[in-house]
């Protein structure tokens, strides 16, 4: 409102100062002069960056000379700065009215520009580029924008037209053949491309960049021999260009050349002037390759034993080098040997690595291991330096859990699971854990929250309806609903003897004694039958009155090592207490 009142005031300024006391007309000098004024406090709020303010003054400033072009140029230059498409059709109405007066300042063709390219108008900003080369001396710079100009407005003829004209006054350079090349390999054009590439090292010999990107051009419109024979010649007048070595060397695996390859790339790490960096490279690549070649099942033994003599060579000359010990965890990792994997991800970790996948990676062996101390206290630790990591919870609570320390599992799980709630998956895994840890510390409504939580995303989920099912029946708690969940489980799963015991217990539990023994019976076929199997068929078999063969079957429970300490006293009372 305050910018409108001092709009009002500025516009009844502009009606009594255009005549002078008597009515005369105020003259055009005096009107400049006055415009100068009011512009040049315009000038101090631009500077404060109070735009605003600014305009208001710059307005004012126009209202009194309309025929200023620097005038109209920073109104538009204000009105560019809200990004709002109401202000830039403004900007382009000043912008335009500024080139009217004034056509040799490159600014104001250069904003013109600007303003056309915010709204899409492709055409007007090459057009107004173009005004400007032909009409202001020393600016063809911009050839190089007008055809970037043409390009997004996908007129590739147009762009290629100026490339050409900027190639003729301001001769070779990259940025025109690098475009030329890309705009012919688009067009299908592979020979007017290489062209391009030629022209460029021949005008650079001596920048080895324009050689590696005609080399990968080549490569990668299927023309690798040639690839190579420009890769071969510089190499021989440049014999310590590690980067050609290591794109040569790819270049001969990728044509069958393995051997060629190799002695490529054993010269690269040898090299000590070979930088830490396209090591790393090259090993990232091989890695690559041994990753997919073993989880297609065809692992090249050869490939890797050369690959990890590379890394031991590197590992010798760089052992401090974080990234280097983490390409070796990466590197083990992949060949699947643990033990050497963690040394290098904890090695790179000591060393300052910035790296989250060390930790996680670090953090997924040592619980593969079961090594669920150092988990707990890498997790620890990994948590100082990533807190919103919500793997580190999960890696922390799930090992707890398994030390059965659920008062600390759970605060960690739930974290892991609040961070997870982008990732409906992992979430319900960590609900499955919550409900076994709060089961555990007898927290029954908290667990069957996380076990339906669980189940709303997987019905199916087998380990929840295994577990969810069996807790019931051992608290005598919503038995109907126990029975459903474990009669899925052994329909779906038919042969599995922990999951007809389940169903067998809770079938127990509902007093379902004929139908409880069919099912545990029917365990006790398959094979590796426990000791809790027997002692709940001898159970089932005490409620329908078969007492001598209820506690056969205790014995033999007592003779597999059963854990159940009530289980000498059913065999001495020949009861079920």
């Amino acid at each position: 409102m305050l910018y409108l009142l001092l709009l009002a005031d500025f516009n009844a300024m502009g009606q009594r100062d255009k005549r002078k006391k008597g009515g005369e007309p105020v003259s055009k000098a005096v009107r400049a002069s006055e415009a100068e004024a009011v512009f040049t406090e315009g000038e101090k709020f631009f500077i404060l960056e109070d735009y605003s303010k600014a305009l208001l003054y710059f307005l004012r400033a126009y209202e009194i000379d309309s025929e200023n072009a620097a005038i109209a140029y920073k109104i538009a230059e204000v009105l560019v700065k809200s990004n709002k498409d109401e202000d830039l059709v403004k900007a382009t109405t000043y912008i335009e009215q500024a080139l009217r007066l004034e056509k040799k300042n490159k600014y104001y063709y250069i904003l013109a520009s600007n303003i056309y390219n915010s709204q899409g108008l492709f055409s007007k900003s090459a057009a107004v580029l173009e005004t400007m080369i032909k009409e202001v001396p020393q600016t063809e710079d911009y050839l190089y924008e007008l055809a970037s100009i043409y390009l997004f407005d996908k007129k590739e003829a147009e762009a290629l037209k100026v490339y050409n004209r900027a190639e003729s006054i301001l001769g070779i350079h990259e940025i025109s053949s690098l475009q030329k090349q890309r705009i012919f390999l688009d067009q299908g054009k592979v020979d007017e491309a290489i062209k391009e590439g030629e022209k460029l090292i021949e005008a650079f010999p001596e920048e080895e960049r324009y050689v590696l990107a005609l080399a990968e051009t080549l490569s990668q419109s299927k023309q690798t021999n040639r690839a190579i024979i420009y890769l071969e010649k510089y190499l021989k007048d440049n014999p310590t260009s590690s980067a050609g070595k290591m794109l040569l060397g790819g270049l001969y695996r990728d044509n069958g050349s393995e051997e060629k390859s190799r002695v490529l790339v054993t010269e690269l790490f040898n090299d000590p002037k070979s930088t830490v960096t396209s090591k790393l490279i090259m090993l990232g690549t091989y890695n690559a390759t041994l990753a997919q070649a073993r989880s297609n099942g065809k692992a090249d033994t050869n490939l890797e034993n050369f690959v990890v003599g590379l890394y031991n060579k590197l590992e010798q000359t760089d052992p401090s080098d974080a990234n280097v010990q983490l390409a070796g965890g990466d590197l083990f990792m992949s060949l699947d040997k643990p033990g050497e994997a963690k040394e290098r991800y904890l090695k790179s970790i000591r060393l300052g690595t910035k790296s989250y996948e060390a930790w996680q990676n670090l953090l997924y062996l040592e619980t593969q291991e079961k090594q669920y101390d150092s988990v707990i206290m890498h997790a620890e630790e990994a948590l100082e330096v990533f807190p919103n990591q919500s793997d580190v919870y999960y890696f922390n609570g799930y090992a707890h859990l398994r030390k059965r320390d659920y008062r600390s599992a759970t605060p960690m799980l739930e974290q892991a699971k609040r961070l997870s709630k982008n990732n409906e998956q992992q979430v319900a895994e960590i609900n499955s854990m919550l409900g076994d840890a709060y089961q555990a510390m007898k927290e029954y409504d908290k667990s069957a929250k996380a076990y339906d939580e669980a189940l709303a995303f997987n019905p199916m989920n087998d380990i929840v309806l295994n577990n969810y099912s069996y807790y019931l029946s051992l608290r005598k708690a919503d038995l109907e609903k126990a029975e459903k969940m474990s009669s899925l489980l052994v329909k779906n799963h038919p042969d599995n003897i922990s999951y007809l015991d389940t169903h067998a217990w809770v079938l127990y539990n509902r007093e379902k004694y004929k139908e409880a023994k069919k099912v545990i019976e029917r365990a006790l076929t398959l094979d590796k039958p426990s000791a809790i199997n027997y002692e709940h068929y001898g159970d089932i078999l005490f409620q329908l009155g078969d007492v001598e063969e209820a506690v056969e079957q205790w014995r033999k429970a007592k003779s597999m090592g059963s854990l159940n300490q009530e289980i000498d006293k059913k065999i001495a009372n020949r009861k079920i207490l």
